[in-house]
């Protein structure tokens, strides 16, 4: 049993949408292929694995130091002997060989990439879904058979007015959908309210409605949206500040007792930890939103969720970023919170596997091996060619 190749395309997934940070009209994502020997149904399994949106392809650094890694490995040292499969841990390992301890820029997501794909293989070897795979080797077989999800969209864009907007939340809610979030912070305070009224015109009532800064607030800003916001009893108030100024989150709680969203652009259980430790967060109503294919797949992810149970915090207070089908399996499978989603956006990524409705704000996951991703279809069509082209 060896991995033997690994291959890597950068995909556009531009749109003419914005944050309160940036705009999305150059945004790329890298597609990963781990290609086995291993012969399921006459064909070789693949993992197959993708980097949230937000950070860029990685091809380059993967083929500037991580791939030899793995491919020039010694097989044996990858493998998982006692369940006769590929070892995720031992292969992030080799990964991670030669790389300096902080700076969790670029590389985490590529290794959260590369991870994806190997988690994928893994649980296709084991012909289980992801999903149940987590459950019965870390949660004494206990899995969730639907997760909570959201509708994230929201965004800015030109000739965008208040009835395209409304029209855009509702049909989230036309969906499925109970809860839905918009983008706030690109334009000055008093328009931004105006859009939130307009949303809770379709939503009617605050706490089907999360609100996300994208990190673009100093304090002061902070504060003045905080106070603007309150009597509308919002589900969160998201990512307000810098998401490594953990002093401004802090105090932002002395502000706003309602609750709040945080850790998207944190890629390592060591600035979790510091999150929890200094940032304010309350474990009864706040929800922490790291995205294990930004922070080094779910290797390191794991070692976060360890640090959050130390520290007294559920993995219900867990809803990833991302909005894709790998969060979901771990949502599923270790007990978190629910899970982004990106009904619209970021195609053919965005969104779960076809067939598959919303019900009451929750959705299932396909009965497959693997992550599922063959059970969304423009979404395979572009992992298969990379894979079996």
């Amino acid at each position: 049993m060896r991995i033997v190749d690994i291959r890597e395309k950068t995909v556009s997934i531009a749109s003419p949408i914005a944050n309160a940070y940036i705009d999305f009209s150059k945004m790329t994502c890298s597609v990963v292929a781990v290609v086995t020997d291993v012969i399921r149904d006459g064909k070789p399994v693949i993992g197959y694995g993708f980097n949230s949106n937000g950070r860029y392809g990685q091809g380059a650094l993967m083929r500037d130091r991580f791939l030899a890694r793995i491919t020039e490995a010694d097989p044996d040292t990858l493998i998982d002997h006692e369940n006769n499969n590929l070892d995720p841990f031992a292969i992030w390992k080799t990964l991670m060989t030669n790389e300096k301890p902080g700076g969790h820029g670029e590389r985490s997501v590529a290794v959260g990439t590369i991870d994806m794909a190997v988690w994928d293989a893994v649980a296709k070897i084991e012909g289980k879904p992801l999903y149940r795979l987590l459950a019965d080797r870390y949660r004494d077989g206990v899995a969730d058979d639907k997760v909570w999800v959201y509708a994230a969209g929201g965004y800015y864009y030109p000739g965008k007015d208040q009835t395209k907007l409304k029209a855009e939340m509702q049909s989230y809610l036309d969906r499925g959908y109970d809860v839905v979030k918009m983008k706030i912070g690109a334009v000055p305070l008093d328009e931004d309210i105006r859009r939130i009224e307009a949303v809770l015109e379709v939503v009617g009532d605050g706490r089907r409605l999360a609100v996300d800064a994208n990190g673009r607030f100093d304090l002061k800003t902070a504060i003045a949206y905080a106070e603007a916001i309150k009597p509308y009893n919002l589900f969160w108030y998201e990512e307000i500040g810098d998401p490594l100024d953990y002093a401004l989150q802090a105090e932002l709680a002395n502000h706003y007792e309602l609750p709040m969203a945080t850790g998207e652009n944190l890629f390592s259980h060591q600035d979790a930890r510091n999150l929890l430790r200094h940032g304010g967060m309350r474990p009864d109503r706040d929800y922490l939103q790291f995205d294990c294919a930004l922070s080094y797949g779910l290797v390191e992810y794991m070692r976060t969720l360890k640090v959050m149970e130390e520290m007294g915090w559920s993995s219900r207070r867990v809803v990833p970023h991302g909005g894709h089908q790998m969060s979901l399996n771990i949502a599923a499978g270790l007990h978190l919170g629910g899970n982004e989603s990106y009904p619209d956006v970021f195609q053919p990524f965005g969104g779960f596997a076809d067939g598959i409705r919303v019900e009451n704000g929750y959705v299932g996951l396909p009965d497959i091996p693997g992550v599922g991703f063959e059970a969304k279809s423009a979404l395979y069509a572009v992992m298969r060619e990379l894979g079996e082209g």
